[in-house]
């Protein structure tokens, strides 16, 4: 993370209106008005925006947000019109992956985000890398320098490539019993089993 703040602070900044910035399409982390949104909100108030948001410029002269979107909603509550941005150049997948990291450093991030954030990473690198190999053809796992996709974004957070297929395949679940895997009331492998269950009714009532 050092790293990335001694990048960040070499860029140039720019200070642009709130308005201009669009959240980014589908963005998996939910953005609550809760406990730290009002600590961010405080220190917005007392301090301002610190680290500045981070965006792509879109065709419309519009930007696409990629990092930030707590601070563009603290700010919003607080009638903040200007907001400091760096704006990079990138392709759409390159902004998936960059969006899904940097939020992945949040400290609470409930097993639905996970499963979509994973996911939506996971297509990324897979259109990045265009075909697969013949020797490696699974849906899901492209190989990058003799790994899989599971495993470099497992190295990347901690986990195993077996527990990324189980949050990419919550995926698969309806919204209520994510919401109960979300509220601890379903286990991550029971919840993973519960999706096999779900597409082989699917199947059953299709035949």
């Amino acid at each position: 993370m050092s790293e990335q703040n001694d990048e960040i602070k070499r860029e140039k900044v720019r200070v642009i209106p709130i308005n201009l910035i669009d959240d980014f399409p589908d963005h998996p982390f939910l953005v609550k008005n809760d406990e730290s949104m009002e600590q961010l909100v405080h220190s917005i108030e007392v301090n301002g925006v610190l680290n500045p948001v981070i965006a792509r410029k879109k065709e419309d002269e519009r930007y696409e947000l990629i990092s930030g979107h707590r601070r563009k909603r603290a700010c919003q509550i607080l009638g903040i019109e200007l907001i400091p941005i760096i704006v990079r150049e990138m392709s759409r997948d390159e902004a998936v992956i960059e969006m899904v990291d940097s939020n992945l450093q949040r400290e609470h991030i409930l097993p639905s985000e996970k499963a979509k954030a994973y996911k939506m990473k996971t297509d990324a690198m897979r259109r990045k890398a265009g075909r697969p190999s013949r020797e490696n053809c699974a849906p899901v796992e492209h190989n990058f320098d003799g790994k899989r996709t599971v495993e470099i974004i497992g190295d990347e957070n901690g986990e195993s490539r077996e527990q990324i297929r189980r949050y990419i395949r919550l995926n698969e679940l309806t919204p209520e019993l994510l919401e109960f895997v979300d509220e601890g009331k379903i286990g991550m492998r029971p919840a993973v089993e519960l999706s096999y269950l779900q597409e082989e009714e699917m199947r059953d009532l299709v035949d």
